[in-house]
């Protein structure tokens, strides 16, 4: 494709090209990649890439750290031919991500290497799209947590010698220490090496570059969590405030979570509904606004064992906490309803298209249910759950609070 069949302005070149280059150095540079590199007038990568173009007698500018930092100097020299190295595919969790939030599609020219994960997938005969893919280089490991399920298939893209031995201790800490866990070290280079080993009896460092991939085995007894919303109660740590089983699963379905929407969790409590909405779709994010020190940590404390640990959770409530934060697609109110202005504020903020459920117990957060549902329409649902329980020797009907639920969605 030429640079005007890219978009580029006045069918100018990409001034910026981000190379992949893989554990074989120069040799598995494609034509094309390698006059790049020899041809650049600025080279940025970290010191492994310098050693892998050592042969080519160029300098090579470290990548800084923090590794957001690095934009600033890029654009600082924009026009001048420079080249990022990156390991195998710079798009794929990788540095291409970063650089595609602060630069036009025109502007760069990708030319990818196998990434690691594409190389683990073949070594061990994987197909990729049935098998889950996870950074958790520079990431929490929680993240883990979140991708578990009995027969699962995950490939980690990890890094540090301890690597190996921290998700060993995780799965057997959720109840999957009877998985297989394969380290690919070095893919693709001289000193590739594949070790194996069930979770439970894993034990030893591993090279710092390594792929780690996991043939989740549950052990018995090992409770299961779906995504589908609607977690067991007992799945949380709380102190009675939360959105219990069958109401959350209803109020998720109204509120509808999609890959990369953001919600608001107002009055989040023990952050049941924010964590199930991460859970529930890829790249999706939720703030949730929470006064209460004490329940804020509790909040923080399932969202991590539950494998979303990022949640934004923050020490406010509505209206005066929804000040400068950025438009939500969906919003949930668990509490706080009574709050002078604060339904009214949650509604201006709300996106084109976007979804607010509330939830009331009390008669006072009904009347302001009922006098939003007169103003703005949407649908007013009063929802009353039972749970059979002992009744003396037998068996009998107990009835939880009903809840009464108004759902609308922003034209």
């Amino acid at each position: 494709m030429s640079p005007a069949e890219n978009g580029a302005p006045g069918g100018a070149a990409p001034w910026l090209t981000l190379v992949g280059i893989g554990e074989d150095g120069l040799d598995g540079l494609t034509p094309i990649a390698r006059r790049a590199v020899e041809e650049a007038g600025r080279i940025f990568g970290g010191a492994r890439h310098a050693e892998l173009v050592a042969a080519l007698g160029k300098s090579v500018t470290p990548w800084p750290s923090p590794f957001e930092a690095g934009a600033g100097m890029l654009l600082a020299g924009r026009g001048t031919p420079t080249v990022v190295l990156a390991s195998g595919d710079p798009m794929w969790f990788g540095v291409g991500a970063t650089l595609a939030r602060v630069l036009a599609p025109h502007e760069m020219l990708v030319l990818p290497a196998p990434s690691s994960l594409s190389l683990a997938a073949a070594r061990l005969g994987w197909p990729l799209q049935e098998t889950e893919t996870l950074s958790l280089h520079g990431r929490p490991l929680d993240l883990l947590r979140g991708v578990l399920f009995p027969g699962a298939r995950i490939l980690c893209l990890t890094s540090g010698v301890a690597a190996a031995d921290e998700i060993s201790d995780l799965l057997v800490d959720e109840g999957y220490g009877a998985s297989r866990i394969t380290v690919l070290e070095h893919l693709g280079g001289p000193r590739e090496r594949v070790l194996a080993a069930m979770a439970e009896s894993w034990r030893g460092p591993v090279a710092a570059l390594n792929v780690i991939a996991i043939e989740a085995q549950a052990v018995a007894n090992t409770p299961l969590r779906a995504r589908v919303p609607g977690l067991a109660d007992d799945a949380f740590r709380h102190d009675g405030k939360i959105t219990k089983r069958e109401i959350r699963a209803v109020t998720l379905a109204r509120l509808m979570p999609v890959p990369g929407a953001l919600l608001w969790d107002i009055g989040a409590g023990s952050g049941a509904v924010a964590i199930e909405w991460l859970r529930a779709a890829p790249r999706s994010q939720a703030i949730g606004l929470e006064p209460d020190d004490a329940r804020r940590a509790t909040a923080r404390a399932n969202a991590a064992a539950l494998g979303v640990p990022q949640l934004d959770l923050r020490a406010a409530s509505a209206p005066d906490g929804l000040a400068d934060l950025p438009p939500p697609d969906a919003i949930f109110f668990g509490g706080g309803l009574t709050a002078p202005g604060a339904l009214e504020a949650a509604l201006a903020a709300l996106k084109p298209g976007g979804r607010l459920v509330a939830n009331a117990v009390t008669l006072e957060s009904e009347a302001v249910l009922a006098a939003a549902h007169a103003r703005h329409g949407g649908e007013l649902a009063r929802i009353a759950i039972s749970r059979a329980g002992p009744v003396g020797g037998m068996t009998g009907w107990r009835p939880l609070m009903p809840v009464t639920q108004w759902s609308f969605i922003l034209p």
